[in-house]
């Protein structure tokens, strides 16, 4: 039978054994490991590539002077015009019928005048000798007077009816290209309503609808190189000339018109061309799209102290582009971001810094 003293011994053993597994610490949690990039601020300037076409500098809407029924059309879209050239006619029925109304009334004056002519000289030749009153004397000359300013009115108006009668032939006042029909034969116009739309000869335009946000700030190099959309080799360079003032209520874009200094084989008026210009540089910095995330309802970014801890700051984004952003305001360089590994932290947290750069972790990235 075993002596209970050895009991007592062997229970106190197991004791000591067991208090001193209590006091192990317990293994240490597995720090996240996240990839960094360390601030670099530098000059930025947005590069915005747009979308335009070749117009003429000089464009100018045709219409009549007056209204009438369409009986001719001498030009279509396309169609290359000489200066003086008719390119339309209304019928002249009616505006010929005022001139031959206006013609029996000059000489319906001119016979007037003549008879009133007579008896002034008549009335002239009396009155020495007594054989006529003062009174019929003035009478005649009144008359006379008169029928000379009734010809002269009749006469304006004969000359009047005849440039309406001219005003029935649509004559282009410049050479060009026609590039718009707004008309048919037979249609009825009222004066003034567009006809044709004529793209005079001479200077050429690239011409650009441009969001105002991206004229914020002055243009400093007004030369931009224009490429033919279809084939960039076709290219040429240009100066801007035109910023309208007002923003288009239909899509909300100013346009910016751009003096092409030559026009190649291959564009011409109303080629598709694109330009690409870079407004001026201003310090921020540049982080992946993976680097990014929110503060309640603020972008954000997460930092590593100098104590490796993770820490969630506030940042300010100028401009979104693909694959990355542009922190304009928010961080003034040598800060470690996290560009990889953020999803799972919290403020506070101790990380593990991977060896690994961004560059090396982008091509790890790419298929």
């Amino acid at each position: 039978m075993a002596c209970p003293g050895l009991k007592i011994a062997l229970g106190l053993s197991l004791l000591v054994l067991l208090t001193a597994c209590n006091q192990e610490k317990p293994a240490e949690k597995d720090r996240p490991r996240v990839f960094v990039q360390i601030v670099k601020p530098g000059d930025y300037g947005a590069s915005v590539t747009l979308t335009g076409d070749v117009q003429a500098r000089v464009q100018t809407e045709l219409s009549f002077r007056v209204g009438g029924k369409i009986i001719q059309r001498s030009v279509d879209v396309g169609d290359r015009i000489s200066a003086k050239q008719v390119l339309a006619r209304l019928d002249p029925k009616d505006l010929q019928t005022n001139v031959d109304s206006a013609q029996a009334q000059v000489v319906a004056e001119q016979a007037k005048l003549k008879q009133n002519a007579a008896s002034f000289v008549r009335q002239q030749k009396l009155l020495p000798k007594g054989y006529t009153s003062q009174s019929e004397y003035d009478s005649a000359q009144a008359a006379l007077r008169s029928t000379q300013s009734s010809l002269a009115a009749a006469q304006a108006q004969l000359a009047n009816a005849k440039e309406q009668l001219s005003y029935t032939a649509l004559i282009a006042e410049a050479p060009g290209v026609i590039t718009a029909r707004q008309a048919e034969v037979g249609q009825v116009v009222q004066a003034t309503v567009p006809i044709y739309s004529l793209a005079q000869d001479g200077g050429r335009d690239a011409v650009f609808n441009v969001y105002e946000s991206l004229l914020a700030e002055p243009i400093s190099d007004k030369t931009v190189q224009v490429s033919l959309l279809d084939n960039p080799a076709i290219k040429t360079t240009g100066t801007v000339r035109e910023i309208t003032p007002a923003v288009s209520e239909q899509t909300g874009t100013v346009q910016v018109k751009i003096t092409l200094d030559s026009l190649p084989p291959g564009m011409q008026l109303g080629s598709v061309v694109s330009a690409t210009g870079t407004s001026k540089g201003k310090v921020a910095v540049q982080l992946p799209w993976s680097a990014l995330t929110k503060k309640v309802s603020e972008p954000a970014v997460w930092l590593v102290d100098a104590e490796g801890k993770a820490q969630l700051h506030p940042v300010t984004v100028g401009r979104y582009l693909t694959g990355k952003v542009i922190i304009s305001a928010g961080l003034d360089g040598g800060e470690k971001v996290v560009i990889a590994g953020g999803q799972l932290l919290h403020p506070g947290v101790t990380v593990e810094i991977a060896e690994n750069t961004y560059k090396e972790l982008a091509k790890e990235a790419q298929p």
